[in-house]
């Protein structure tokens, strides 16, 4: 019995003695891993536009489990103070470092040029460099199903946006939602209320109690918190969830969530420069691809030939024959601004500084 016991035991010890070693193998090869590091502009929370790149980088992790390193810092402004961050993560070696934000791009750019051999990718961006490389999902494909949504539920044929920052981004996407809407219902036409921020849930709901009060009774917002939505659920309107799922803060109201899968993107990104073959072309993804999609639409809500009319356009989109921003498309005036038979191409989409017919008011100068 004490042989019997002492085999065992050895055998367990050996056991023990191999996973410690298998487990400061793993621990070696992690630290050595090249690192992969992402720069966010507010904290992850649990909604919005850095939770949904959040949820992107940990797709990313675990992808790739040991095989990478992951780095976050959370709360950097796009200012100055960027730049340290990006020249800190770059000074300690990190392979891959990835800018969330827009305003990142000037600083992040700067570093780059200063390390040769880490790749820099940038969200949303529009400039250049070798090592320097540009992506973005294409949201207004998002917008555009929400606004078909948007034309069968409302009652008032007024509907309301809350806008964060005048860039060709934001001005896509209101006048994607715009489209949509009236391609099921010419009669709708498009409030817009500018904050000037991508993140101030009280201006938010300001706006959102605005537009309300001016008869929108569905909302969209290109703006990074839940206020719009919650409003809107106060307010018993409806209204769409923007970069994530969004539903628990408002399930009455919720018509459904605009959502980006960024992980779609950062998973291609490190797979491509772990074998070498990393490119600094844009990228620019949409539902193709399946990096942004309209989901948890509210089946209570939405008439059936409303849903079956988002599945339709859905699968248009998806085929990439045909995209939102193919004509005939008249802006506010009337002048025909894309023909029939022209799509918008990307550069065009870029610089965009016009409304659609149906959207009221001017763009802020």
């Amino acid at each position: 019995m004490k042989r019997k016991i002492s085999t065992t035991w050895a055998g367990t010890a050996a056991l023990a003695l191999a996973l410690a070693f298998g487990a400061a193998g793993q621990a070696a090869r992690a630290a050595d891993a090249p690192g992969v590091a992402f720069v966010y502009l507010g904290n992850p929370g649990d909604a919005g536009w850095t939770f949904a790149h959040d949820q992107g980088s940990k797709e990313t992790e675990a992808k790739f489990g040991n095989k990478i390193k992951v780095t976050r810092v959370e709360n950097v402004p796009e200012s100055a103070d960027s730049e340290r961050v990006f020249r800190d993560l770059a000074s300690k070696g990190n392979k891959v470092i990835i800018g969330t934000s827009f305003g990142y791009q000037d600083f992040e750019l700067k570093v780059a040029k200063d390390f040769p051999d880490t790749v820099f990718l940038h969200a949303t961006g529009f400039k250049k460099a070798p090592n320097f490389g540009t992506y973005d999902v294409r949201m207004y494909q998002g917008a555009y199903l929400a606004g078909v949504v948007a034309g069968y539920v409302t009652k008032t044929n007024t509907l309301g946006f809350v806008a964060s920052v005048p860039i060709p981004e934001v001005v896509r996407n209101i006048n994607a939602y715009t489209l949509g809407a009236r391609s099921v219902n010419p009669k709708v036409h498009t409030k817009v209320i500018w904050i000037n921020s991508w993140f101030d849930p009280g201006k938010e709901k300001q706006a959102a109690e605005t537009l309300i009060g001016q008869g929108a009774d569905v909302l969209l917002q290109n703006t990074d918190s839940s206020a719009t939505l919650a409003t809107a659920e106060a307010k018993k309107v409806h209204a769409f969830g923007w970069d994530s799922d969004m539903k628990k803060f408002g399930p009455d109201a919720h018509l459904g969530s605009v959502v980006g899968h960024w992980g779609v993107y950062y998973t291609a990104a490190v797979q491509a420069v772990l074998d070498g073959k990393w490119k600094n072309d844009p990228v620019w993804w949409g539902i193709p691809q399946k990096a942004v999609n309209l989901e948890d639409l509210n089946a209570a809500a939405i008439p059936a030939d409303g849903q079956k009319k988002v599945e339709a356009m859905r699968s248009e989109l998806a085929g990439g024959k045909w995209d939102v921003f193919t004509g005939p498309i008249k802006d506010q005036s009337g002048a025909v601004k894309v023909p029939a038979g022209k799509t918008l191409s990307d550069p065009e989409l870029q610089r965009i500084n016009w409304y659609v017919e149906g959207v009221e008011g001017s763009l802020p100068k």
